[in-house]
């Protein structure tokens, strides 16, 4: 078997109307279709980064709240790369949201922050270019 590269990851929101202004409109991701799907009392919708179709927000009534600290098995968190951290830092600072100090991979050296969604998943931005 070959894998030739992500398809998508899924997320399930708490609060539908509340993710769906997170994702779309505080991170930029491109709404590419939207469904309620009646039989589930459930929003599906399918969200483009960069140019392909990546995420799925899922809405559910009552879903469980996520484990974490300690952290559970899973899932740990979702990564994007962006080209500047400080420039998307300020951003997000400007949005109401408040990252973790920046960081340095020590391996690559190159600089990345975390941040949470609305029910809390942690969202990491990591600079495309070697830290400075």
């Amino acid at each position: 078997m070959k894998l030739n590269k992500i398809h998508h990851i899924a997320i399930i929101c708490s609060n539908y109307e509340a993710s769906k202004d997170f994702y779309v409109r505080i991170l930029g991701l491109k709404p590419i279709r939207e469904v309620y799907r009646a039989e589930r009392d459930s929003y599906k919708l399918d969200l483009e980064v960069g140019g392909q179709y990546q995420i799925e927000l899922f809405s559910f009534p009552n879903p469980p709240e996520r484990p974490s600290y300690p952290e559970a098995a899973g899932l740990r968190h979702l990564a994007f790369e962006v080209d500047d951290l400080d420039e998307a830092v300020s951003y997000l600072v400007e949005q109401q949201i408040q990252p973790e100090p920046i960081r340095i991979d020590p391996s690559t050296n190159k600089k990345y922050t975390f941040f949470s969604d609305p029910d809390s998943l942690p969202i990491e931005l990591y600079e495309a270019v070697s830290g400075t």
